[in-house]
């Protein structure tokens, strides 16, 4: 069992729900460390320069599909070439307003993509989620 506290990755442009996120993750307990980025080519540099960096590294990423510059798909695509160079694990669930059944189907076709969660997100999810990430 993992003894310390998660380190996410939140990427999205929406800024309301970049705070009632944080919010509603910390509240939570689990996180040690909320990251927060508006596009996912901000995520995915950070990714890159910190790819060998255990601690620097998230445990988990909470991805839009909707965003400017990169959205969640482009940043999909980029990441399924840079995780072999990761040196842990990182566990990603879409997260997206859409209900649409193609972005659902479209999101089972990453073997990245461990789930694809429909916004708002409530605390117990988020907690749910998170449990079982630092249970494994």
């Amino acid at each position: 069992m993992q003894s310390t506290k998660l380190h996410i990755l939140l990427v999205d442009d929406d800024r309301i729900y970049q705070f009632a996120a944080r919010k509603t993750i910390e509240a939570t307990g689990f996180a040690e460390k909320i990251l927060i980025y508006s596009n996912g080519q901000d995520a995915i540099n950070y990714l890159k320069n910190n790819a060998k960096n255990n601690t620097s590294l998230p445990d988990v990423i909470f991805l839009d599909v909707n965003m400017p510059i990169m959205n969640g798909w482009e940043f999909l695509d980029e990441y399924s070439h840079l995780v072999q160079d990761l040196s842990k694990p990182v566990l990603i669930y879409v997260v997206s307003s859409s209900v649409d059944e193609f972005d659902v189907s479209k999101s089972r076709q990453y073997n990245t993509v461990k789930g694809y969660i429909v916004k708002p997100v409530l605390r117990e999810k988020f907690r749910q989620i998170l449990a079982s990430i630092q249970a494994a």
